[in-house]
């Protein structure tokens, strides 16, 4: 049996595994198939077989090493069952991917009994990993290698905002997203899952997203979480079922930007 919680190593194995499949097809207009599957936010949901090969070969490194794990992927859906799943995004961020903007990223994430434990976001072009080893929070990259804390002790007014589209305000007219950027230092969009791993490094305070499926943020709770953040529906609870997500640097600044937000 392998129902058991994996090394950190082997998200490192799976990372670069993706990579090999993503990095190729990156600026590359020749290398790169584009489909398309709209959903209720965007006519134009972009899926390319960068994001179908790379999960696939992480799907069969996984299989291979734990078969008893279940796996829940965005481009080929969720397979066996268990305390231990495993959920993946291989390109978190494929409208910036197609724009040749490295802040995409794979995302690699692991629930145990329905909670976020460990995770990793890797963005290959930058040659840099942000993992979760289910105690901490770590980074390597060009600048070397260290551990992730977030921003703390920061007032609203000195706080730095983020989410990814500014398309998807008007269409959430419920939630206060105008009052909280009048409130902050600044606020900036298109940052996708890179965002919410400047976070974790203490870069950015604020990251709101509207509408999230569980492969979009579970592998980002953890290394959020074990840096010292919260991440938390709008509502307060946990999110690893996604939907309206934020997630702060600083509990107190998360209660109060959870208290604007909801009006």
């Amino acid at each position: 049996m392998s129902q058991q919680l994996p090394d950190i190593a082997f998200f490192h194995v799976l990372a670069d595994a993706a990579s090999k499949e993503t990095l190729p097809r990156f600026r590359s207009q020749l290398n790169l198939h584009v489909d398309t599957k709209p959903t209720e936010e965007f006519w134009f949901d972009p899926v390319t077989d960068a994001d179908r090969e790379a999960e696939r070969v992480m799907r069969d490194l996984i299989t291979a090493r734990y078969p008893d794990h279940s796996i829940m992927g965005e481009e080929f859906g969720t397979t066996g069952s268990g305390p231990i799943q495993w959920v993946l995004d291989p390109v978190d961020g494929t409208r910036p991917f197609l724009c040749g903007i490295p802040v995409w990223g794979t995302l690699i994430g692991l629930t145990h009994n329905g909670r976020a434990t460990m995770g990793m976001m890797s963005q290959p072009f930058t040659g840099e990993k942000f993992w979760a080893d289910g105690a901490y929070a770590w980074r390597c990259g060009p600048q070397g290698e260290g551990q992730l804390v977030t921003r703390k002790n920061v007032t609203l007014d000195q706080a730095i905002l983020h989410s990814t589209s500014p398309e998807l305000i008007e269409r959430n007219p419920i939630v206060h997203f105008r009052e909280l950027t009048e409130r902050v230092l600044m606020t900036r969009y298109g940052g996708e899952c890179y965002a919410m791993a400047m976070l974790a490094a203490g870069q950015i305070d604020i990251c709101l997203e509207f509408s999230l499926q569980p492969y979009d943020i579970v592998a980002l709770i953890p290394i959020i979480e074990q840096a010292g953040g919260v991440v938390t529906t709008l509502k307060g609870e946990r999110a690893e079922a996604g939907g309206s997500i934020l997630a702060s640097g600083c509990p107190l600044l998360h209660e109060e930007a959870l208290k604007m937000l909801n009006g």
